[in-house]
């Protein structure tokens, strides 16, 4: 048992002494005693250590110096201090004053010499007092002041006075209670427990509020209570009523004690809902001395001080003190002794001073024992300056106890503790069979779950050295087979299972917190980030505890980092495979630093293949992943492999997935899967993401040529069609990939959607060389006239491209639609949509259709080609002319068909009557522009008099002049004209003040308004907010 203190006894009253020990009070180095005669005897208490030391540094003279020491020296009596005995002793120090209690009186003695000064008459027939000092800040004036206060119990009334700074305030003032009042405890400077006869009240002395504390059993509060206290007291059973004490536990708590019963409240009086302390008997008195409950009982007629655990209340010690019936403890509000440093214990005889051990011997003492419960809580009340390494010291214990949970089976409490206190993962990874912890089992002792098997030469080995099982719940049930007695069949496997759960929780939880000192890459983030920033006190706490590492500095702590993770991150893949298999691919689709050796086997062991392409991607080894794949995907049906992985699909999705910068990894898988689903295969290469978009062009053509030429056209289509690739190259390498296709088929074989793409191509790239492009065309091969007359048209050479399709291709409907086009183009050439206005494009449109124009067109060179068709073979033969394609022309496009030039081309011996729609529509069209050239002259000239009549005239858009309005001023309309006056009459006056204007200097606005110089700011302002726009003042 623990042995928190020590009892000395340090005053002894001699057997011919007939006094007995009333009261004790603890005074600095003094004692104060009060007897049973009145007496009053001070004692000065001796410090055993102090007098060692002064004694010299023989051997010899210790042990005398040790026979002779005497705890307590007397130093005075006085034997008139009372003529009744002493029942209570308190001081106030700042007032230089003792009080006692006395022959049912308090009295006020000087400190120093112990003479009466007065005796507070109201508090006749009184048997208590309660006193307490606090330090109050002043509302006025925030200056601190020392108030004391004592509570005189009298009967039913509470007497207080007050002392301020060693003042008395005023008179005494009185509570009236409801009942006898048995004891009083001070709960705060402004509050006091009144224990009565029925129950206890809270008591305000500042608001006089009364709180009944409602509490279990006999400490009472509730409704009837009282009424069955008279009754006992009316019968003559008032004597059997308990006498209610009550305690402070530390600053925020109380206890309150009645009988056998307790009752936790903190300093409010609320109850804080804890369970009752289990004592044995009545307790004669209780008492709180840092960190530790006292209380005096009585066993077997023997005085008995229990010293008891606040918290978990325990019993840590048993002290036994013949006769012991006061406890005196000395009350922080009062005394300045530390808490916990000692307190006095007397019976009527002897007087024991209670010398606390050490708090780093009593952890010690509790952990020995086994009662690590007890040490964490004691731990958790010290004040971390009262013992070495609190936190460290709290942390082994917890973690202490945490592995006694898990020898008692208790894997979840176990688990919560070592996540709680961030315990080092190989030490809670050791815990576990070798099954789960790998090499980690060979540096460590025997785990709890392993002593459960049978006789370690019968033990089976580990999983890994099992060749011929593939399946971890086979390699369980085979372990399970060689158990001793206590687990049959499946039932360590069932446990182990429990235990590995738990663990799993343990690692997902330290791999999160051990993610924040990686970066995306998985690698060490540098140390000075991780000193900066709000996190740095966070993270050198799990630096410390997790590896070990008391400095972020140290070298070693990215070694440390890459090792734990590294083993925590295996551990959670292994007891993943072992416990819930479904789960180990979660841990691959993320980054991790599990051993790719370990988790290869497994997985392979157990045919686990997509969880093991998953985990080969995550790490980075592609070429072993693409070689299991090929695998995987050439496999015929009747071997074991998953559907999924048959095929070049997952192959081609892995593909996608990879950077562009592993190119030749890309293509050197990437053939298989092109040579068995092409059509499936060019996905790697045309798919929307941005790694398709991003590979090197020129290499993925090579690559696709070499298989088909078919495939490069596909993909430059997608990249020019699609991704808009402007480069010169690839343009003029899809002309040559298409021309080859068409040249490799005969005519018949030839596809005709080939040839569109091919014209379409050509027409709308502007990137290829029209030069290269034309000497690579056949030119006696029909299918690339049309081919030819494009690039002719991109060359410029119009009379070329026309005479393919009018003699070539005999197509007089393609050579008007390319007269079309290239007219168009001529039209809008030069203009820009950031300068070219309407004005501009209706003036160049008019230009262009004007029939007095002589300018050659597109038009003009297909009619004479169709009138004066060039030479054919054999030169001495002659083309007929196309007339009636050229009156076709003639009659569409007669407008923009210069006169001059169209009538020099027309062959003589043609009909004027044919000409007729020609002539008809030249006529129509000038005489159209003749006419709307008039009418918008005409337009010019009334827009021209009318801006001059408002400049000069003030006129408004009707004609009519600008009147004075009813205000004084002139109209909008008449205000823009030039010749604009403004009479001042008499009646006129300023539009902002509204005085006359007389004959002030003025300011006139464009409005017509009129106001006084110094009134000019405020109507511009006006003016100003009203239009937006600066406004001119003449």
């Amino acid at each position: 048992m623990l042995s928190a203190f020590t009892a000395e006894p340090i005053v002894e009253l001699k057997q011919r002494d007939k006094s007995k020990i009333e009261s004790i009070l603890a005074h600095g180095d003094n004692l104060l005693t009060g007897l049973s005669t009145g007496a009053l005897r001070i004692y000065r208490v001796n410090n055993r250590a102090e007098e060692l030391s002064n004694d010299g540094d023989d051997d010899e003279d210790a042990a005398n110096a040790k026979s002779k020491f005497k705890p307590t020296e007397l130093l005075r009596e006085h034997e008139k201090f009372s003529r009744y005995k002493v029942e209570q002793l308190a001081i106030f120090k700042e007032a230089n004053i003792l009080i006692s209690l006395s022959g049912g009186i308090v009295s006020i003695h000087d400190l120093g010499t112990y003479e009466l000064q007065e005796q507070l008459t109201k508090t006749k027939g009184t048997n208590l007092f309660a006193a307490t000092s606090n330090i109050v800040q002043d509302a006025t004036t925030n200056v601190p002041t020392l108030v004391s206060r004592l509570a005189v119990a009298v009967r039913r009334r509470l007497l207080l006075w007050s002392w301020h700074d060693g003042e008395l305030a005023g008179d005494a003032e009185e509570f009236t209670l409801s009942n006898s009042i048995k004891s009083l405890t001070w709960a705060t400077g402004t509050k006091i427990i009144v224990g009565l006869n029925p129950n206890y009240v809270m008591l305000d002395i500042e608001t006089q509020e009364q709180k009944t504390i409602v509490g279990p059993g006999s400490i009472g509060g509730h409704p009837g209570s009282e009424r069955g206290s008279g009754t006992l007291s009316y019968i003559g059973m008032g004597s059997m009523v308990p006498t209610p004490l009550a305690t402070g536990l530390g600053p925020n708590e109380m206890l309150l004690a009645k009988d056998v019963n307790t009752h936790f409240i903190d300093r409010t009086g609320e109850p804080l809902g804890r369970r009752q302390i289990p004592w044995r008997g009545t307790p004669k008195a209780v008492g709180y001395s840092y960190p530790f409950l006292l209380a005096l009982q009585e066993h077997s007629s023997r005085g008995v001080l229990e010293v008891r655990n606040p918290q978990t209340l325990t019993t840590l010690q048993s002290i036994e003190l013949p006769s012991a019936s006061l406890l005196q403890v000395p009350n922080p509000s009062i005394s300045l002794a530390h808490q916990g440093k000692g307190f006095l214990v007397a019976s009527d005889r002897v007087i024991w001073r209670m010398k606390g051990l050490q708090y780093d011997a009593q952890v010690d003492v509790l952990v020995e024992e086994g009662q690590l419960d007890e040490a964490i809580s004691l731990l958790e009340m010290i004040e971390e300056t009262l013992i070495e390494d609190k936190v460290g010291r709290l942390r082994e214990i917890k973690m202490q106890k945490a592995q006694k949970l898990f020898d008692e089976s208790n894997y979840r409490g176990a688990l919560d503790i070592f996540g709680e206190v961030l315990a080092p993962p190989e030490r809670v990874i050791g815990l576990y069979p070798e099954l789960i912890s790998g090499p980690a089992a060979q540096e460590r002792p025997e785990s709890p779950l392993e002593t459960q098997m049978s006789p370690k030469e019968n033990r089976p080995a580990s999983i890994a050295s099992k060749s011929s099982i593939t399946k971890v719940k086979k390699q369980a049930s085979d372990i399970a087979s060689t158990m001793s007695g206590v687990f049959k069949g499946n039932g360590y496997e069932k446990e182990l299972k429990a235990a590995v759960r738990e663990l799993q929780a343990f690692l997902a939880d330290t791999r999160r917190r051990l993610q924040r000192f990686f970066d995306a890459d998985q690698n060490v983030k540098p140390l000075e980030q991780l000193e900066e920033g709000p996190q740095a006190a966070d993270n050198k706490h799990v630096i410390q505890c997790i590896l070990g590492i008391k400095d972020l500095k140290d070298e070693h702590i990215k070694e440390k980092l890459l090792e734990t993770a590294k083993l925590v991150d295996t551990t959670l893949f292994r007891a993943h495979m072992f416990a819930t298999p479904s789960l180990a691919g979660s841990l691959f689709r993320i980054a991790n630093h599990c051993d790719p050796e370990v988790v290869m086997s497994k997985l392979e062991e157990t045919e686990r293949y997509s969880e093991l392409i998953d985990f080969l991607y995550g790490k980075g080894l592609h070429r072993e992943a693409l070689e299991r794949l090929q695998k995987f995907g050439q496999s015929e049906h009747t071997e074991d492999v998953e559907p999924q992985l048959r095929g070049p699909g997952r192959t081609i999705s892995y593909l996608q997935n990879l950077v562009p910068d592993m190119i030749d990894l890309i293509l050197e898988f990437a053939r298989w899967p092109m040579e068995t689903k092409p059509e499936v295969g060019m996905e790697i290469f045309t798919t929307d993401t941005e790694n398709a978009e991003s590979l090197p062009r020129q290499k993925v053509l090579n690559f696709l040529e070499s298989i088909d030429r078919a495939y490069a056209i596909q993909y430059l289509e997608h990249i020019i069609d699609e991704l808009d690739d402007s480069t010169p190259e690839l343009h003029q390498r899809l002309v040559v990939l298409y021309l080859e296709e068409l040249k490799s088929k005969s005519t018949e074989e030839r596809s005709d959607g080939l040839r569109e793409r091919l014209l379409t191509h050509l027409r709308q790239s502007t990137q290829y060389s029209p030069a290269k492009t034309l000497s690579l065309l056949p030119r006696d091969d029909p299918t690339f006239y049309e081919a030819t007359a494009i690039i002719y048209s991109k060359m410029g050479q119009h009379r070329q491209a026309l005479q393919i399709y009018v003699f070539k291709l005999n197509d007089s409907t393609k050579a008007e639609e390319y007269c079309n086009q290239i007219y168009l183009q001529e039209s809008t050439a030069g203009t820009t949509a950031a300068d070219a206005s309407a004005r501009r494009k209706a003036a160049s449109q008019a230009q262009t259709e004007d029939p007095t124009s002589e300018s050659s067109t597109i038009y003009a060179l297909l009619l004479s080609l169709y009138l004066s068709p060039p030479p054919v073979t054999p030169p001495d033969e002659q083309a007929k002319p196309r007339i009636s394609d050229a009156l076709s022309l003639l009659t569409r496009h007669g407008p923009r068909l210069p006169a001059s030039n169209t009538l020099s081309v027309i062959p003589t011996d043609l009909l004027v009557k044919e000409l007729e729609s020609y002539l008809r529509g030249r006529i129509r069209t000038a005489n159209t522009a003749m006419n709307d050239a008039r009418v918008v002259t005409n337009l010019r000239k009334v827009e021209a008099v009318r801006v001059q009549a408002r400049l000069l005239l003030g006129t408004g858009e009707d004609g009519d002049p600008g009147a004075v309005t009813s205000s004084g001023g002139m109209s909008e309309a008449a205000s823009k004209g030039r010749r604009q006056k403004i009479v001042i009459d008499e009646e006129r006056v300023c539009r902002v003040c509204h005085k006359r204007l007389g004959g002030s200097v003025i300011s006139a606005f464009p409005d017509g308004s009129v106001v006084h110089l110094g009134c000019q700011g405020r109507r511009e302002q006006e003016l100003r907010s009203a239009s937006g726009s600066p406004v001119v003042v003449r």
